[in-house]
């Protein structure tokens, strides 16, 4: 089965906050200080509502058959928006993977849907919900308790916000390298800096992180071996270790330190 773990980064849309805020003559970063200036007026937390994110990096990891597996980030930095939302769903249309993600029902996929919306961005395999393979009806990506989205962060706390545990930590609970390079509250301003590489490279990390998780998640319920779950993580660490890339070296590394 194939398996594709997503996780988005995002910034403020700094055209809609100019729209719905009248702020017109101020440059991006007075945008921005505005919009998080009157978001925590109204919440006491600076953190922009979903629509008002846009997104600037979608990273995966996938799974397929044999020993396909692969991380990277969804289109090249000069891919805009609309680009790298199309390139998403095309990916689910194309291979009807199961998508994991990390409280990707809370925030990542409520955001992907807005930005789709606005991009005019199809996506019928992704919001099908039987209309079109009756198998959908009972197992689709959009129903909170079905298994084509596995938001693990939900799943693990029993849909209770009150046990919810940050990624971060539980990756290094469990031996893995958790955060590395940056963290989310950091991408406006590296964004500001010219730093979307490092952008990228920080959301194939998490991505990582998920996916190690997800494997032990399934260790645990019994789905894959001690022995397969061993095999999974050779098979990154392979992946890792062949990539000639800086941060998913630094990665394996830190892994191994960890382990």
């Amino acid at each position: 089965m194939n398996t594709l773990v997503f996780d988005i980064e995002t910034i403020p849309d700094i055209e809609g906050g100019r729209k719905l805020y009248d702020l017109g003559d101020l440059d991006a970063d007075g945008v921005a200080k505005a919009m998080f200036h009157l978001r925590f007026q109204k919440n006491g937390t600076e953190f922009l509502a979903h629509h008002l994110q846009r997104i600037v990096a979608i990273s995966v990891t996938f799974r397929g058959r044999g020993d396909e597996f692969k991380v990277w980030t969804l289109g090249d930095e000069s891919a805009d928006e609309k680009e790298i939302l199309q390139r998403f769903f095309d990916g689910i249309d194309r291979y009807t993977p199961t998508l994991v993600s990390w409280n990707g029902s809370g925030f990542d996929l409520p955001v992907i849907h807005y930005r789709a919306m606005k991009h005019k961005v199809t996506a019928p395999r992704y919001w099908d919900m039987g209309e079109d393979d009756s198998s959908f009806k009972w197992n689709n990506y959009i129903s909170r308790y079905h298994t084509r989205h596995t938001d693990l962060m939900d799943l693990l706390a029993l849909y209770s916000g009150r046990a919810n545990a940050p990624l971060d930590e539980l990756a290094t609970l469990f031996g893995f390298p958790g955060k590395m390079g940056m963290s989310g509250a950091k991408v406006w301003d590296a964004y500001q800096a010219g730093q979307l590489a490092d952008i990228r490279n920080y959301c194939e990390t998490d991505v990582l992180n998920t996916w190690l998780v997800y494997l032990r998640f399934q260790l645990m319920r019994g789905h894959i071996s001690h022995e397969k779950y061993d095999s999974e993580c050779a098979l990154v660490r392979h992946h890792l270790r062949q990539s000639a890339k800086a941060h998913l070296l630094a990665f394996e590394e830190a892994w191994e330190a960890g382990a």
